[in-house]
């Protein structure tokens, strides 16, 4: 794994498992917005984060395969771009005994400076702590 990846395991509990047996896809949703706020407030110093924050713009899912009950989940993410006031950012779900892929999004992320609430160009700075510069 690079420097630039973040990983973290999860593990499919019954209250996210729906009527077919596998976990929801909005539940894979919510896995995926937790996966950039944990990567961002991991690697972001407080400076930054007190100054902004991100929105979504555009979500794009391919599931592939269903999680089931008591499965534990590899979760990966990174930020593949950053241009302007946009970053892309992957996020693959894993099993983690046999690492079949199950599900797979590219996020837009949109930047925001917290205190007038509009979008803000990202910085070296910011793009520094994602991606190569």
């Amino acid at each position: 794994m690079d420097l630039y990846t973040f990983s973290y395991n999860q593990q499919v509990t019954p209250e996210v498992i729906d009527e077919l047996n596998h976990v929801n896809n909005v539940v894979y949703v919510q896995w995926i917005q937790d996966a950039a706020v944990m990567h961002w407030n991991k690697v972001a110093p407080e400076h930054i984060k007190n100054k902004y924050v991100w929105v979504i713009v555009r979500h794009e899912i391919d599931y592939k395969q269903p999680g089931k009950l008591n499965d534990e989940l590899l979760i990966k993410t990174k930020v593949l771009n950053a241009k302007g006031v946009v970053s892309e950012r992957q996020v693959q779900i894993f099993r983690a005994s046999d690492l079949q892929l199950l599900v797979e999004s590219k996020t837009k992320w949109c930047m925001i400076q917290s205190d007038i609430q509009r979008p803000a160009r990202i910085t070296d700075e910011i793009k520094s702590l994602f991606l190569p510069v």
